[in-house]
């Protein structure tokens, strides 16, 4: 992932009219229906964002913001499995994680502006976050990039501490931090959201 600037195909499937909803910073949805899309200042939260929730369709997220705004691009080995991908109304630096045909993580990655539900954003430092969520907060080391890089999750239902999350209705957050002791990317979902090299 390229890190920040700053200080610091799915089998698509033709758009369907879906029910979708808007989120309140607790992260509970209230369905409403034929909505535009969610203005760039709603925040990300574990459950979703704007008019996304996670576990929603395909359809209903090319419904919501449109197909791959890149459909040439292969976001995983097996795009049938899983796929990562910007949907074409997206705002900039937002990317979905399709997993068998359901949204599983929304990631935030070098470019978006969008923040959290805790006002947590790209380039922010790890001692922002850690001290945003203090104890709540897990610290594990990056796969690939030395200290301070780390990934602090914090789960807000389903998850744990320390070993792999499978439970299915888990949701959580992730902040991948970098070698400069910032945040290069954010993901927020199911368990998807502990995959550290796009869907694996």
């Amino acid at each position: 992932m390229q890190q920040s600037n700053e200080d610091m195909p799915t089998a698509q499937t033709a758009p369907q009219p879906a029910a979708t909803s808007n989120m309140s910073s607790e992260g509970s949805a209230s369905p409403t229906r034929g909505t535009a899309p969610s203005s760039p200042d709603q925040p990300l939260a574990a459950t979703g964002w704007g008019p996304l929730r996670i576990g929603m369709s395909v359809a209903e997220v090319v419904a919501a913001l449109g197909p791959d705004s890149n459909s040439g691009a292969v976001g995983g080995p097996d795009p049938e499995a899983c796929d990562q991908f910007h949907p074409a109304r997206a705002p900039e630096g937002l990317l979905v994680m399709i997993e068998d045909g359901k949204l599983t993580r929304i990631s935030l990655i070098d470019g978006a502006t969008l923040r959290t539900d805790r006002g947590l954003g790209v380039g922010d430092s790890k001692a922002k976050v850690v001290s945003t969520y203090g104890a709540s907060a897990d610290e594990t080391p990056h796969k690939y990039e030395a200290a301070p890089a780390v990934y602090v999750t914090v789960w807000k239902a389903g998850g744990g501490t320390g070993d792999y999350v499978q439970n299915a209705a888990a949701r959580g957050i992730v902040y991948e931090i970098g070698a400069n002791g910032r945040v290069q990317a954010i993901h927020a979902g199911g368990p998807s959201i502990q995959y550290v090299e796009g869907c694996a």
